[in-house]
């Protein structure tokens, strides 16, 4: 069954969502991957906050920025599944609900992303395409992706 997607401001986000949505991406860019960064880096107030639920859980998230609010084209980062819900495609799901999101609110299909160097395949599968020299963020191998 697909997921049901809802896609808020930080400003009208329940002091829930934010919870579990900071939980969510603590436990997987931290935790999971080892990594220890400044997750809260005062940029979500300017992002819509796209993000889906699975048995009253937030399973899947992505933040999403219009041009210049992060890179220069529109940018979609933070984009998450919880681990043990990888397994059905909903990160798929997420990517397809995030890049629909840009266009309907940003009037543009020119997308920026950071992505971490494992994942290329995935997002080449959603148009994405890897720009520049591979480089280090928080200790994990990224690449800059741009989808036209």
């Amino acid at each position: 069954m697909p997921l049901q997607f809802y896609l808020k401001t930080f400003a009208k986000l329940t002091t829930n969502e934010l919870y579990e949505i900071l939980q969510l991406r603590s436990e997987v860019f931290v935790v999971e991957q080892d990594c220890v960064y400044q997750d809260i880096d005062g940029k979500d107030e300017k992002a819509l906050h796209l993000f889906a639920y699975k048995n009253d859980k937030i399973i899947a998230y992505a933040r999403i920025f219009g041009s210049g609010d992060y890179f220069d084209a529109a940018s979609i980062g933070r984009v998450v599944v919880k681990q043990s819900e990888r397994k059905y495609g909903y990160g798929h799901e997420l990517m397809k609900e995030a890049n629909k999101t840009v266009a309907i609110y940003f009037n543009t299909t020119k997308i920026h992303l950071s992505a971490q160097q494992y994942l290329v395949k995935f997002y080449n599968a959603h148009g994405y395409k890897e720009v520049g020299e591979g480089y280090l963020e928080d200790g994990i191998p990224h690449i800059g992706m741009v989808k036209e």
